[in-house]
Order: structure tokens, then C-alpha cells, then sequence
């Protein structure tokens, strides 16, 4: 089930996840949440969203295992996963990157600036570069390249 606007917001912090959601539902978005990252990666293989607003540190699976299994899946590689998270270090963003990540922003973040690159991922005008290559590697693997 792929729902052209649909987004999954990945957070343990239930005030934070619910305000995200509250906020890019009333833009008109399609919004399923998840309370850790076990819960949000079997939300993101239900509905195979568009974007994934992911947190880094969370019980049961961390964002960055999250991401690397996504990007792991073929289904899934070219969804533009967003890092949101209160470890704004360079060390966190390198291996959020690393991993996967398209984007990396640290909280506290501009809602305005996550709506504008949601709308822009939505639009067509930003693609998942990193999802991209994971499929013209899978692609030459299966041509024998």
C-alpha cells in the first residue's frame, strides 16, 4: 500500500512525534507515527512511505540500524529518510549520512523547514540520492556487472 503523500514520523518522545504529526496532517500529509524503531521500520515496510522522519536514539532499534535496513531493502531504497535528532554533532551527521540518511537536521528543528522539503521530496524536485545508488548497484549486481 504506497500513498504518494504519506509520511512516517519515528520518535520515541510522544510529544515531540505527535506535534510533528499534528503539524505536516494539518499541511495535508498522510501521517502514520511510530514510538520506537522497531515499530518504525514495520510502519515503513506496511506502507512504503515517500519520507521517513526518523530519531536516532531510541529503545529496541536505533535510527541508524532503522536506516541501514531500509536501504538494505530494495523495495524501500529509494525513500528519502530525514535525521531528525537532539545529537546534533558532526560525528552523529557523518554516520547518519553514512548509514543512509538523505538529510540530516538537528532538534530543535524549523517544522517550516522539514514541510519544505517534504513538499519538495513529494513534488518530485528532491529525490533519495542515496536510494538511488543502492538501486543502480543492486541493478548492475543483477546484470553481472
Amino acid at each position: 500500500m504506497e500513498l504518494q503523500n504519506r509520511i512516517v514520523v519515528v520518535d520515541d518522545e510522544p510529544n515531540l512525534r505527535e506535534a510533528v504529526a499534528f503539524i505536516l496532517e494539518d499541511e495535508g500529509f498522510d501521517v502514520a507515527t511510530a514510538i520506537d524503531g522497531v515499530d518504525g521500520l514495520e510502519k515503513v515496510c506496511a506502507v512504503k512511505p515517500k519520507v521517513v522522519l526518523l530519531d536516532l536514539m531510541m529503545p529496541r532499534m536505533d535510527g541508524y540500524e532503522v536506516c541501514e535496513r531500509i536501504r538494505g531493502h530494495e523495495e524501500l531504497a529509494g525513500i528519502f529518510i530525514i535525521i531528525a535528532t537532539a545529537m546534533g554533532n558532526e560525528s552523529a551527521e557523518h554516520k547518519a549520512l553514512e548509514v543512509g540518511a538523505d538529510l540530516f537536521m538537528s532538534k530543535p528543528f524549523e517544522t517550516e523547514a522539514v514541510v519544505h522539503v517534504i513538499r519538495e521530496v513529494l513534488e518530485g524536485r528532491l529525490v533519495s540520492q542515496v536510494g538511488a545508488k543502492c538501486r543502480s548497484s543492486t541493478d548492475r549486481q543483477l546484470a553481472g556487472f
